[in-house]
């Protein structure tokens, strides 16, 4: 059965990740890391690639849903015989404190039931180290465990039942009848480590491991403070997002897979499994308006070492341990998803120069700081630091945030993230009473504010970049930073352009212009949450929440977003599950609510998540200290 990005559902621990398919395959799976090289690749390569099956003999249709308020997966196969259960998650060490030291087990635990009648069911464990590199060898240590091993990496598989070592695979057939359960795991770790049958799990522990899993979710989602509409989609969201954490460093991946494909069969298939500054900021502003303190704190210890050193030095992206070298490489063994190559690893972007991160990284510091979060020296040295790298920087082309792979730009969307990143500054500075050159910063702003309304509007609305006569949904942008008011002409004829130009099927693409690759992609579905959050500040709540209630059905069966859609069938494209989109999700949801609720300020530029940020938290008084409660007000 060939999966598409859509039939995949995720696991995860808070170390690295797994795709299930429909079928009950698991086509993905790295460790010990997000950025380890892969067990599991089937995704990428049908032959060649690997996986670990559970499922019915033969092919049944399935549902799924995850076990309520955790990322715990349950597959239901119904066969004319019986109804077959699988159970399954990467289960955690709860040993562990929660946050940054949270714990792995580094496995994949499967459990199998059948509810009704009896069921045939099969096992395959097939792993293929390396990206599909090799095969590794395969043999029983008891009739019940099994050593995998091969290169760096090694499978130690248990199961309550017995099982049959083949020269490929590791392979079992159990007959189940109603009430009857067998359990399944496959647990890494390094070649040079052994393990004997004694030391493997009993079914206490494995039992065990799944309840334990299922009340570490339970109890972090419980945190959750949003009391706003469509909760369990904004929940769902949030259980995505925190799966996408790295607990022993807080950095958060942008998504967990590579190489799945923007157009079928193209050459636009990147590596994301790495921490990107802006998509880490975003998120973790979406967890903000979820309540979530621990996670920016986290966050904000990773870059502090991460980025240890001159501001000038910063990049836009990092390995999930704070690796600065990232080299892209491909894969030519592998076929790539649906025959989409190159298959690559590593991110060449990773060194191009890409202005807007500063802005980012001062919004999300401006609205922590709202948040009542602490701000210490040393952090506000440093955020001095990027403050000036954009007084001296920002008249330079850059790549802009859809990273292009061609000639440089002034793109519009850079610019105003720098005039974001002085505007947050200055905030920061006078709110706290922070040392800082607020002449010369308030100059440096007043003059990008001039070049955006010069440069960027020749031609009546705000182009992609200066120049040019092409529209980008970045520049939906302007009004939700609070550079000009929604119901501002230019920003009301820059809305426009960009559905003119971009939309489709009621979805917009991110540009229509040269980008220095071949083929096409589908429409990006974070910009169409920007252009949701622009119709509820221009106050057409209406028409805002028709747009969010069609993307919210653009999700898989279980919740889940890729990167893109293609317009008309909703076809799933891109990395998946991408934060990028889950992060829009929660944003937009409380933008709509905090808009019904609470009056909107009146006509004028305001930050739309500060705006969110005071009703969503502000109204609870939740964790904010006396000073944010009232700087927000």
């Amino acid at each position: 059965m060939r999966q598409r990005i859509a039939d995949y559902a995720l696991l995860g621990d808070c170390h690295s990740a797994a795709l299930v398919g429909r079928d009950g395959s698991i086509d993905w799976a790295c460790f010990p890391r997000f950025d380890s090289a892969s067990v599991f690749c089937r995704i990428l390569d049908a032959r060649r690639g690997g996986s670990f099956r559970v499922g019915p003999e033969g092919d049944f249709p399935s549902s799924r849903r995850y076990l309520d308020d955790t990322n715990v997966l349950v597959t239901t196969f119904t066969t004319p015989t019986g109804v077959l259960e699988v159970t399954d998650c990467m289960p955690v060490r709860t040993r562990a404190s929660q946050g940054p030291r949270l714990g792995s087990r580094h496995s994949l635990l499967r459990r199998l039931r059948c509810t009704a009648g009896e069921v045939d069911a099969r096992v395959v464990v097939a792993p293929r180290f390396e990206y599909g590199a090799f095969v590794p060898r395969i043999r029983l240590t008891s009739p019940q465990t099994a050593e995998l091993v091969g290169g760096a990496d090694a499978l130690w598989v248990t199961a309550t039942r017995p099982l049959i070592a083949h020269e490929d695979s590791l392979r079992a057939r159990w007959h189940l009848r109603a009430g009857d359960e067998a359990w399944v795991e496959a647990a890494w770790t390094p070649s040079l480590i052994e393990r004997t049958p004694q030391e493997m799990p009993d079914l206490a522990a494995l039992r065990g491991r799944l309840e334990d899993t299922v009340a570490f979710w339970r109890e972090w989602i419980s945190h959750c403070a949003y009391e706003g509409d469509y909760a369990h989609a904004v929940r769902r969201s949030a259980l995505v997002l925190k799966a996408l954490s790295y607990a022993p460093s807080g950095a958060i991946v942008a998504a967990p897979t590579t190489s799945l494909p923007e157009e079928p069969g193209g050459v636009r298939n990147w590596d994301y499994r790495y921490t990107w500054l802006r998509d880490t900021t975003l998120t973790l502003i979406s967890l903000m308006l979820l309540g979530y303190q621990s996670e920016t704190l986290a966050f904000q210890r990773w870059l502090a070492r991460t980025s240890a050193g001159r501001p000038e030095d910063v990049q836009i992206m990092y390995s999930i341990r704070g690796h600065r070298l990232l080299p892209e490489v491909e894969l030519p063994h592998l076929d790539g998803h649906q025959g989409s190559r190159p298959v690559r690893i590593g991110n060449g972007a990773v060194k191009q120069l890409q202005l807007d991160v500063f802005g980012e990284l001062l919004e999300g510091s401006w609205l922590f700081a709202k948040m009542g979060g602490s701000l210490p020296p040393g952090h506000w040295d440093f955020l001095r630091g990027l403050v000036e790298e954009v007084c001296g920087r920002w008249r330079q082309p850059d790549q802009g945030l859809w990273e292009i792979r061609d000639e440089s730009r002034h793109f519009l969307h850079s610019k105003l993230l720098c005039w974001v990143a002085l505007d947050r500054a200055l905030r920061i500075a006078r709110a706290r009473r922070f040392a800082a050159p607020v002449g010369r910063w308030s100059r440096e702003r007043a003059l990008l504010r001039e070049y955006l309304l010069r440069e960027g509007t020749r031609l009546g609305w705000f182009s992609q970049s200066v120049g040019s006569q092409r529209a980008d949904a970045s520049v939906l942008q302007l009004p939700s930073l609070g550079f000009l008011p929604s119901g501002h002409p230019l920003v009301e004829r820059t809305v426009a352009v960009v559905r003119e130009q971009l939309e489709k099927g009621g979805l917009l693409f991110r540009y229509h212009a040269p980008d220095g690759l071949s083929g096409g992609e589908g429409t990006f579905l974070l910009c169409s949450f920007w252009m949701h959050d622009v119709l509820v500040h221009s106050g057409r709540a209406e028409e805002a929440e028709e747009l969010l209630r069609y993307l919210l059905s653009l999700a898989n069966d279980v919740g889940l977003y890729a990167e893109e859609s293609v317009p008309g069938t909703g076809e799933a494209r891109g990395n998946f599950p991408q934060a990028f989109t889950h992060m829009a999700l929660v944003a937009s949801c409380a933008q709509l609510s905090a808009g019904r609720r609470f009056q909107l300020p009146r006509p004028g530029a305001y930050d739309y998540a500060d705006f969110a940020l005071t009703y969503h938290l502000g109204r609870r008084s939740m964790f904010m200290s006396r000073f944010a409660w009232e700087a927000a007000h």
